[in-house]
């Protein structure tokens, strides 16, 4: 059956490392990541959509023919004028990295500035993904019109799924972060949380606490993920562990989890079982980090 996935986030400039001390530079942010996996294998007549906003500079325009190229629609991409996209730089070591950011004139930071225009998006799709990243980046007044209409989307049967993807540098209170985050699990009706996340900023002492946390907040499925030790599901009353894939080397962790978010949710799309979807899910992901970026090409990709 035909539907429609909309990413709500931040798209940025990414700059990585290349040979001879050269850097690359391509487009990546964690929901467009996803809503890039998920259209590797999401069926032909499904389309995926990015709400979003840039400016009007030439990187801009750059950006938009970029997600174009790749199937990605920029209908509901807002450009702003005065405004321009984000930047950030991958750092590795040993196949980890760390990120340096220059986000300060990010148009997306004002991509729920017009409460109409992401109701009508809202509305249109069928799954709705956004991150705490999302979160992060906008204004507190704008924070709650974009929970606003993901809880109307939630009432209204679609499926809201939210990555809590914690990143303390971007929050100016503790607090603020965990209550915000909390906030979004709310709205959602499947989260994809790091449990090393969890654990660290919610102070929770097992995967059962985070699931527990998340289960009382009101949220029926969650996709627990654990780096190598694989991903825990819980979908209504049905639970099941689902493990790491094989990885001959790790090249770059970049999008290892919105590789796997998107996979997943496609798998799910098409009438996959869960299980069956993080399965999936996990040789993409493994598939990912054994290449440079956050965006893998497809021929480079498990086939499915």
């Amino acid at each position: 059956m035909a539907g429609r996935l909309l990413a709500i986030g931040e798209c940025m400039v990414e700059l990585m490392q290349a040979e001879g001390g050269l850097m690359r530079k391509s487009f990546a942010g964690d929901t467009f990541n996803t809503a890039y996996y998920a259209r590797q294998y999401l069926p032909s007549d499904w389309s995926v959509d990015y709400f979003s906003a840039v400016g009007t500079d030439t990187i801009s325009d750059e950006m938009l023919a970029f997600m174009q190229g790749h199937g990605v629609g920029t209908a509901h991409v807002a450009r702003i004028a005065g405004r321009s996209p984000g930047l950030y730089m991958i750092h590795l070591k040993d196949g980890e990295r760390s990120f340096s950011y220059w986000r300060s004139a990010s148009a997306a930071k004002l991509l729920a500035r017009d409460g109409d225009r992401l109701r009508a998006a809202i509305e249109a799709s069928d799954i709705v993904v956004f991150s705490g990243i999302t979160l992060a980046i906008l204004p507190a007044e704008d924070v709650e019109t974009l929970l606003s209409e993901l809880r109307r989307a939630k009432a209204a049967g679609k499926r809201v799924v939210f990555d809590p993807n914690i990143r303390p540098r971007l929050w100016d209170n503790m607090d603020r972060m965990r209550a915000t985050v909390t906030e979004g699990a709310r709205a959602a009706t499947l989260v994809m949380p790091s449990l090393d996340d969890e654990t660290t900023h919610f102070g929770d002492a097992s995967l059962e606490a985070t699931i527990a946390r998340y289960a009382a907040l009101g949220v029926a499925e969650q996709v627990v993920k654990d780096g190598g030790e694989g991903a825990t599901l819980v979908f209504g009353e049905k639970r099941s562990h689902v493990p790491s894939a094989d990885v001959e080397k790790v090249v770059d962790t970049t999008s290892a989890g919105d590789s796997f978010n998107g996979a997943f949710l496609a798998r799910l799309a098409a009438g996959a079982a869960p299980r069956e979807a993080a399965r999936f899910a996990a040789d993409v992901a493994a598939a990912v980090i054994q290449h440079h970026g956050a965006l893998v090409a497809k021929d480079k990709l498990p086939q499915g």
